[in-house]
């Protein structure tokens, strides 16, 4: 029998698999997964935000990842939202545009990474995570154009990978995207006010 730990990749594709309906409630994935809600919802809720989604879409993530964020900081290991926020639902076809497109990318990440660094994956570096993703996920709830939500989106992406296979090397490069990824929002948002000045 095989009793080694799921990579991402089936791991996403369990929870596809498992939603058979045509709305997905938030509360039924937080439910399925359990004490590995942590980094697969940070993948869920990040990767919208780094391919083309409906308006709206990257306003719920961010509500939903500072709310993962905040929990994570506080130590705690198993994952609670709101009811409201729970009983929130979006359609199937969102969840499978959203794990059919990561999941090549997410198995050639997989072929490199694998436990290690255990220092940087263990609880103090999951609060300071969490500290972090509640930061990006504040960022995202801003209305920055022109590509304004790939940068935490994608730093929250690298995170999740890092937590899920326990990979402490890849939550170290989460940190690094994370501050590449504030310099490029400040540098659009310092942008963007000088535009609007010039206008007005």
């Amino acid at each position: 029998m095989d009793h080694r730990t799921p990579r991402t990749s089936e791991l996403l594709a369990a929870v596809l698999a498992a939603q058979e309906g045509e709305k997905v409630a938030i509360g039924d994935l937080v439910n399925a997964l359990r004490n590995r809600a942590f980094g697969i919802l940070f993948l869920i809720f990040g990767i919208p935000n780094c391919i083309p989604m409906p308006p709206g879409i990257p306003v719920i993530c961010g509500i939903v990842l500072g709310l993962i964020g905040l929990q994570m900081l506080m130590g705690r290991q198993e994952l609670w939202l709101p009811g409201w926020i729970s009983r929130r639902t979006f359609s199937r076809s969102v969840l499978d545009t959203i794990v059919n497109r990561s999941q090549p990318y997410i198995q050639k990440f997989e072929r490199l990474s694998r436990p290690r660094l255990e220092q940087f994956a263990g609880p103090l570096a999951r609060r300071l995570v969490g500290a972090t993703v509640v930061l990006l996920g504040f960022i995202l709830l801003l209305p920055i154009p022109f590509l304004g939500n790939l940068p935490p989106g994608f730093a929250v992406c690298i995170f999740g990978l890092g937590l899920v296979e326990r990979d402490g090397g890849v939550i170290l490069a989460g940190f690094f995207a994370t501050v590449i990824g504030l310099l490029i929002t400040a540098a659009m948002s310092w942008a963007i006010w000088q535009g609007a000045i010039a206008i007005f």
